[in-house]
């Protein structure tokens, strides 16, 4: 039976519903669900959160939060801007159900208005004018969550063997497209269907974007900034 008296710390609840979006999706994060997971009605956690939006505004911050920006230094602009958006990259991956939570959330917070200054500065410091540099960070920043929730072979489960069955299920769906018509598609149906490397696949992410970037703003057809 639940204590009356018994008290609910914050930052655990927001423990347990950020476990419980990694297990089983967003859709089991609710007031009901984490409330059962520590043997208490949703009404005992009121006194942190009033709904389930403000349970994901919570578990976005707890992500941000963990974003490690690296100190400032006097490398070029895109090398820091590298580090930056792998650090965001290091807190989303293992959090992919929730990693969308950010996209919407990450000037919520204080911990995500952290990562959106510093991401403006670089690109200022780059020479890009406000309203091109606020485009950019929104995009690259968005783009990590992206490279999180596509990631070739991601499947929504804790089981290796249905993970295992819905990739060769895809890379098999792939590899029976007519070779004549989609041979680029048949020849890339393994890598399609999942990382070879996960690692690489988001290093390659980060430097496509960061090497967009420094195309813009050298290009033959940038606009001033």
């Amino acid at each position: 039976m639940e204590s009356p008296r018994k008290r609910l710390d914050r930052g655990v609840l927001v423990t347990t519903a950020l476990a419980l979006a990694d297990a089983e999706g967003l859709t089991a994060v609710t007031t009901r669900r984490v409330g059962q997971e520590h043997g208490v009605s949703p009404m005992a956690l009121y006194r942190h959160f009033r709904d389930k939006d403000q349970i994901l505004d919570a578990i976005a911050e707890r992500l941000l939060s963990e974003v490690h920006l690296p100190e400032p230094d006097d490398r070029a602009w895109d090398l820091q801007l590298r580090d930056v958006l792998t650090a965001l990259l290091t807190v989303l991956r293992p959090h992919a159900a929730a990693a969308g939570l950010v996209t919407t959330r990450i000037l919520g917070s204080p911990p995500g208005l952290a990562i959106a200054e510093r991401t403006l500065a670089l690109l200022a410091g780059a020479g890009f004018g406000v309203e091109q540099g606020a485009e950019i960070a929104s995009q690259s920043l968005c783009s990590m969550v992206t490279l999180v929730v596509t990631e070739p072979g991601r499947i929504e489960t804790e089981d290796p063997q249905v993970r295992d069955d819905a990739v060769q299920a895809k890379r098999a769906s792939l590899e029976a497209l007519s070779p004549e018509r989609y041979p680029h598609l048949v020849a890339a149906a393994g890598a399609l269907a999942s990382c070879s490397s996960d690692d690489v696949y988001y290093a390659h992410g980060v430097e496509l974007l960061v090497a967009g970037i420094r195309g813009v703003r050298t290009g033959p057809h940038t606009p001033a900034v």
